[in-house]
C-alpha cells in the first residue's frame, strides 16, 4: 500500500528535462532552491582556500563562460552564473542550484586540456539547468511524507506503533532510496551527460573528449560498492552512453564551427 504511494509521488511529472524530454518530479521552488544554492556558495567561498594560481583561474573562467553562452543560448535558463576555483587536490567539481560553479584545482591534471575542462564543467552546468537539485530534494521530500503517511495508517488503537510495523517502514525507507532515489541519481549523471555534451559542443568544444575525460576519471581508485547502492553509473557505462550521446553532439559542434577544438592543455 505504502510503495504505490511512494511511487506516485515520486512519478508524478510537472516539467520536462531538456533534450531528454523525461518528465521530472519537483515540489521545490526556484527561489527557494537559488536561495539555498547562493547561501553554500558564499560559505564555500568563505571557508575553502581559492585558488591563486592565475593562469588556472583565467582557463577555468573563460572555458565556464564559453559552455556557459551555449546553455544560455541553447535553454535560456537565465540563472545568475558564478565560478569559484578552489585549491583542492580532491579532482571534484560541482555546480549547486542557481548555476553556483566550484571547480577543485585538482580535477586539472584529468582534464588534460580545454575540451576535458568544458566536459566537466558543461556536465555541472547540466545538473542546474535541469533542476536535478529540485528534483532530488523533492523526491526526498515525497519519500518521507509517504513513509510519515504509513506511520499513521499503522499506528495501534492506543497511539504506539508497533515493533513489526517499524521494521516494515524502516525497510520501505531503504527500498524507497534504493529503489527510487539511487536510480533516479543514476539518470540524472547521464542525463548531465548527455546535456552537457551538447553544451560543451556548442560552445565548439570537442564532444568526444568527454568520452576521453570519462575513461581517465575511470582510472581514480573508488572504494568497492554495488553498482546498485551507488549514486553514479558505472564508469564503463558512463563511456558507452557518452559514445551513444555523441552523434547529436556533433550537430552542434558543426554548427559552433569548432571554434575551440581540444584547446590548449592545462
Amino acid at each position: 500500500m505504502l510503495l504505490p504511494i511512494a511511487l506516485a509521488l515520486v512519478t508524478f511529472a510537472c516539467a520536462s528535462v531538456p533534450h531528454t524530454g523525461r518528465r521530472q518530479f519537483n515540489m521545490v521552488s526556484d527561489k527557494q532552491l537559488n536561495a539555498l544554492g547562493l547561501k553554500v556558495f558564499d560559505e564555500i567561498v568563505m571557508k575553502e582556500p581559492q585558488s591563486r594560481n592565475e593562469r588556472v583561474n583565467a582557463t577555468v573562467k573563460k572555458v565556464a563562460d564559453n559552455v556557459i553562452k551555449a546553455a544560455e543560448r541553447i535553454d535560456k535558463p537565465g540563472l545568475d552564473w558564478k565560478v569559484a576555483i578552489v585549491e583542492n587536490e580532491t579532482p571534484n567539481a560541482y555546480c549547486l542550484p542557481g548555476g553556483k560553479i566550484v571547480v577543485h584545482t585538482g580535477i586539472m591534471s584529468y582534464a588534460k586540456n580545454e575540451a576535458g575542462l568544458a566536459a566537466i564543467i558543461s556536465h555541472e552546468i547540466a545538473h542546474a539547468v535541469a533542476k536535478h537539485g529540485a528534483e532530488r530534494l523533492s523526491q526526498k521530500l515525497a519519500l518521507e511524507g509517504a513513509l510519515g503517511i504509513g506511520g499513521e495508517v499503522l499506528r495501534k488503537e492506543d497511539g504506539s506503533v508497533s515493533a513489526g510495523t517499524k521494521l516494515a517502514l524502516s525497510a520501505l525507507g531503504m527500498g524507497g532510496s534504493v529503489g527510487i532515489l539511487l536510480p533516479y541519481s543514476r539518470t540524472h549523471e547521464f542525463e548531465a551527460d548527455k546535456i552537457g555534451q551538447i553544451y560543451m559542443a556548442a560552445a565548439g568544444y570537442d564532444p568526444e573528449q568527454s568520452v576521453r575525460l570519462w575513461d581517465r576519471m575511470s582510472k581514480i581508485k573508488k572504494p568497492p560498492i554495488p553498482i546498485w547502492l551507488s549514486t553514479h553509473p558505472a564508469d564503463s557505462d558512463r563511456v558507452e552512453k557518452l559514445k551513444e550521446f555523441l552523434p547529436d553532439a556533433m550537430k552542434h559542434y558543426r554548427d559552433a564551427g569548432a571554434k575551440h577544438g581540444v584547446g590548449g592543455p592545462l
